[in-house]
């Protein structure tokens, strides 16, 4: 409790000169769920680089809040050749932050960067024969069969198409880039970030918002009504919740799940929930080393394992805010079925689960699960998960870190001996597991996978004939054979769907769906 008031106190005293600002010239300050681990959304799918990434940068698309893309940096596009040349035409007045002019060279070098390591968009370069810059505001796409789904793999929302400069782009897809230069509506001050303590941004003038339509997640206009946004890094849960109670921060992005009744008390404060599909949580296997290169020893672990454990760990027991029987697909979406469920679904046995790990071929070496203590739903599921993985009877090495620490150390293949892991857990927006091409984490394709690096030809089979399937009944029955085909390869085992409700000061307004988005927001 001292901890929590000496931090409490610390906070106020960061804030005190700001408050004493006009209404106009007052920060917008918001709490997020853990510090930034790096600023470059290419390499990192780190949901809040995620959220830096869409105020610096801009996105040729962006999706609405029916989950259908529409233009954003595009003015429009056309379609020929029975679907399989598109071309791409800039609108007009966008510039990045240095004062350059945004070329369609520039944004042909971002998706190809983006496509190398983009599950959704290595599928469209696969799919590519040509894409190039005709003339400095046209992008071309040249493909081998139709790819319906371009606008939607450039605008979504997870590890998104970002639009970077050229000189930029050109840096190795696995390298961060460091340089957050963008031409979105805002700019990072890198020469007030203070790592584990406060982030700032601060309003781009020369961005030109899009002229016509509704602003919803990322589509429409993006008006900036705030000069300033600054991010306060809380690990503490309680310290944030106290802050924002007393005003001394605006937003307030995961609060505790024990501390929602008292923030539902609170006068001057509401909740809302911003993403209706929830966050998708992942029990995420090293596939590379021992002892998870082994599907039997992943599979050993099904016959013991509790979505209910980890929603009540993570979320409380308000049941409102979590569904279980989750597979590989976003609830109540058209791909998502019920194949292979038994398997989370089944009454649960940790004599089978034993039995199992003692059949697998385990040999007793060392589990290492990466607990990141300043993310709490995070912290909650690695804690599940160490006990679990003990009672069956795994070795376990649970490694304390902070979440930018883990997000970086994720990334590198190394065996357990060189700094390696072996488990982490992570979440998804359930809008970006719509399908098996939007979905990073259904992969099988080895070392071009996202961290884990699964290798599963068969899924990888399977999502091919998805890409190429003729309606969306036969996607569907694909989608079923995917998903029993994931129970069997397990390249990670979903560990429930949350609905997190942002907590917020009342007299903010014009938040969007999505995710946390600092623009058409206002005060009063």
């Amino acid at each position: 409790m001292q901890r929590r008031t000496l931090l409490a106190a610390g906070v106020a005293a960061l804030g005190a000169p700001r408050l004493a600002a006009s209404q106009g010239q007052r920060p917008l300050r918001f709490v997020p769920a853990a510090d930034i681990a790096a600023l470059d959304p290419v390499w990192t799918t780190a949901s809040q680089t995620r959220d830096h990434a869409m105020m610096v940068y801009d996105q040729l698309y962006g999706v609405n809040d029916a989950l259908q893309p529409l233009p954003q940096m595009a003015a429009g596009h056309v379609v020929e050749n029975e679907g399989r040349v598109w071309r791409i035409t800039l609108r007009p007045g966008l510039v990045f932050h240095d004062g350059a002019r945004v070329l369609a060279r520039d944004c042909v070098a971002s998706i190809k960067r983006w496509g190398v390591r983009d599950a959704f968009g290595q599928a469209l370069l696969a799919a590519t024969d040509e894409l190039s810059a005709p003339d400095d505001v046209t992008i071309l796409f040249r493909l081998k069969q139709p790819f319906p789904q371009l606008p939607m793999a450039l605008g979504k929302t997870s590890s998104p198409c970002v639009i970077m400069p050229e000189r930029l782009a050109r840096t190795d897809a696995f390298t961060a880039v460091t340089d957050p230069t963008g031409s979105g509506p805002f700019r990072l001050k890198l020469d007030e970030r203070l790592p584990g303590a406060r982030m700032v941004w601060e309003r781009f003038p020369g961005y030109v918002p899009r002229p016509e339509g509704r602003a919803e997640s990322t589509t429409g206009p993006k008006v900036v009504h705030f000069e300033r946004v600054e991010w306060l890094i809380m690990p503490d849960g309680a310290t944030g919740v106290s802050a924002l109670t007393r005003g001394e921060v605006d937003w307030l992005r995961w609060p505790l799940a024990d501390l929602l009744p008292q923030l539902r008390r609170t006068r001057g404060v509401a909740l809302k929930i911003i993403e209706p599909t929830g966050l998708i949580g992942k029990f995420r296997f090293n596939h590379l080393h021992a002892p998870f290169d082994n599907p039997a020893v992943r599979r050993a672990i099904l016959p013991a394992f509790s979505q209910t454990d980890y929603m009540l760990a993570a979320q409380g027991e308000d049941q409102s805010l979590w569904r279980t029987g989750v597979g590989f697909f976003c609830p109540e979406t058209p791909m998502a079925n019920d194949a292979g469920l038994e398997a989370l679904t089944a009454p649960r046995s940790l004599d089978a689960a034993k039995r199992a790990l003692a059949a697998s071929g385990y040999r007793g070496e060392r589990v290492v699960l990466m607990q990141p203590t300043d993310f709490p739903i995070y912290n909650a599921m690695a804690l599940v998960t160490g006990e679990l993985l003990k009672k069956i009877g795994f070795t376990v090495d649970v490694q304390s870190m902070d979440w930018a620490t883990a997000m970086q150390r994720r990334a590198k293949p190394d065996p357990l001996e060189q700094g390696g892991w072996s488990v982490f857990h992570t979440g998804w927006g359930g809008a970006d597991e719509l399908n098996p091409v939007s979905n990073i984490w259904l992969r099988g394709n080895g070392r071009a996978a996202a961290p884990g690096w699964p290798d599963s030809p068969e899924i990888e089979r399977l999502r091919t004939a998805w890409l190429n399937a003729a309606d969306e009944a036969a996607q569907k029955r694909i989608a079923v054979d995917l998903q029993r085909q994931a129970f069997v390869d397990l390249p990670y085992i979903p560990t429930g769907q949350l609905f997190a409700p942002v907590a917020h000061r009342t007299d903010l307004t014009g938040m969007l769906n999505g995710m946390p988005i600092f623009w058409n927001v206002r005060r009063g």
